[in-house]
């Protein structure tokens, strides 16, 4: 079954030892950067009274 994604293409800026620490678990687990990148979006909480996420 082949997925169909709605895509929108981002562009985001990465101190470099973000960019080492993504790499280097990609590495370790042997995942994409996207796909690491995708599972931590989508484990965002919806709840918008989350504290870290309120906008001031």
């Amino acid at each position: 079954m082949n997925k169909k994604w709605a895509t929108k293409r981002l562009t985001i800026n990465l101190a470099s030892y973000e960019v080492e620490k993504l790499e280097k678990f990609c590495e370790e687990t042997g995942r994409p950067v996207t796909d690491v990148i995708r599972e931590l979006i989508r484990g965002l909480p919806l709840d918008a009274s989350t504290p870290s996420l309120k906008k001031s």
